[in-house]
């Protein structure tokens, strides 16, 4: 358009000076008088419009360029500041941090590595696992625990606990406010007493580091559950861009109640909650956490069918790999940080067991600032009472959900003599 009003100025331009220079020019009767006029109106007019007009499209045309190049400027800027944005999100690690999964049966014992030097232990397996568990962390070069945590007061989890503490240097213990009449329990906070530790009871939004990996508590989100599974240290361990998250047997009802927080669940890694139990790792909780990896801590050929085929379905339909300690052995998993390597038969655990030690108790409080007594012996089979139900085959302990509609007291060894099983879900005495 531009080009037409230059073509516009040029002509009236040549025609004005060709009749001043050669007036008698017969295309514009220049010398002629009553022309005269009639030209200048003519060609001057066009002359001043074909001029307005080239100005106002070429300053239009400068003004564009001058638009598009602010534009690509502040999208130019943009991309600089997402980039800035997206380099800040991603956290930067440096070396490789272990998760070594321990096959300790039909339980659970997790040790985690920081390339820096820090560990950590989740759970530690049943009674019967200390010097296994003893002799792993040796072969790790473990001195130093700088965080223990025992996810909740059942044997297959803090079994071998007061082994651990006995023989190591920990930092912090973590416990939940549960507590149990069981001498496993009371062995642990025996242990804790001795060093002159006191138990941290966690509470969800908590965090804390391992070397540069965080740990942030997510479960329990309740003070009072039917089913002591439930009452579970759930943690989130993020390093780098990988995360692993860790749920101890929380069910069902715990699992709904992080998804109703709408916490940040997402995990590269999941450690299947109870065994592969029915109970837990619900297909929300998996929509939500949406591991690549899953862990199952279960015995070989246990008597409680764990893992349950329902699960594993679960975890099949959303295409996640599982890995099975009762099937691989003590499981490895080492993150740089960016990418996830899983290590199956890393290790073969030669059994040791642990020094003997004679400390001298001492006091201890926990959060809650009660005093821990003395553990007493442990009871015998018939003075240790459990519960059955009208028309139930197991026996529990006297907070498992099983009890709703009924609960009869019984001795272990009644319940035992009469053909009563333990209870899958509570895991009583046997």
């Amino acid at each position: 358009m531009s080009n037409l009003f230059l073509i516009m100025f040029l002509v009236s331009f040549v025609a004005i000076v060709a009749g001043v220079i050669k007036p008698s020019l017969a295309i514009i009767r220049w010398g002629e008088k009553r022309n005269r006029k009639k030209v200048f109106v003519t060609y001057g007019l066009l002359l001043v419009v074909a001029f307005s007009l080239l100005t106002i499209t070429g300053c239009t045309a400068d003004e564009a360029n001058a638009n598009s190049n602010i534009s690509d400027s502040e999208n130019q800027e943009q991309n600089i500041s997402t980039n800035e944005q997206n380099n800040t999100n991603t956290p930067s690690v440096e070396g490789n941090m272990e998760v070594h999964f321990l096959d300790v049966g039909q339980a659970d014992s997790i040790l985690i590595k920081a390339p820096t030097g820090e560990n950590m232990l989740i759970d530690a397996g049943n009674n019967g696992d200390s010097d296994l568990v003893y002799s792993y962390l040796k072969e790790q070069n473990v001195e130093r625990l700088n965080a223990v945590i025992g996810t909740h007061p059942h044997e297959d989890h803090i079994g071998s606990l007061d082994t651990v503490i006995n023989n190591f240097s920990v930092e912090k213990v973590y416990m939940p406010k549960a507590s149990s009449n069981t001498k496993t329990f009371k062995d642990v906070l025996t242990s804790i007493k001795n060093k002159g530790l006191k138990v941290t009871t966690p509470t969800p939004g908590d965090t804390f580091n391992l070397g540069e990996a965080k740990c942030t508590i997510l479960a329990p989100n309740s003070s009072d559950y039917d089913d002591t599974n439930n009452y579970s240290i759930v943690l989130k361990v993020q390093y780098g861009n990988n995360s692993f998250l860790f749920t101890g047997d929380a069910e069902d009802v715990s699992e709904n109640e992080m998804l109703s927080k709408g916490y940040d669940l997402k995990a590269d890694v999941l450690k299947a909650g109870h065994h592969g139990s029915e109970s837990s790792t619900t297909e929300s909780f998996l929509k939500v956490a949406s591991p690549k990896h899953a862990v199952i801590c279960v015995g070989k050929d246990n008597k409680y069918g764990h893992p349950d085929n329902v699960v594993l379905e679960r975890l099949k339909s959303n295409n996640i790999n599982v890995y099975r300690t009762d099937e691989s052995g003590t499981i490895v998993v080492t993150s740089d940080g960016q990418n996830i390597t899983i290590d199956k038969n890393a290790s073969v655990i030669k059994v040791n067991a642990p020094p003997v030690e004679n400390v001298e108790t001492k006091d201890i409080q926990t959060t809650n600032e009660e005093k821990v007594q003395e553990p007493e012996p442990a009871p015998t089979n018939n003075e240790i009472t459990v519960y059955i139900t009208n028309t139930g085959s197991k026996y529990h302990l006297g907070d498992c959900g099983s009890l709703k509609k009924s609960k009869i007291p019984i001795s272990l060894e009644d319940a035992k003599n009469q053909g009563y099983g333990p209870c899958g879900r509570c895991h009583p005495p046997q």
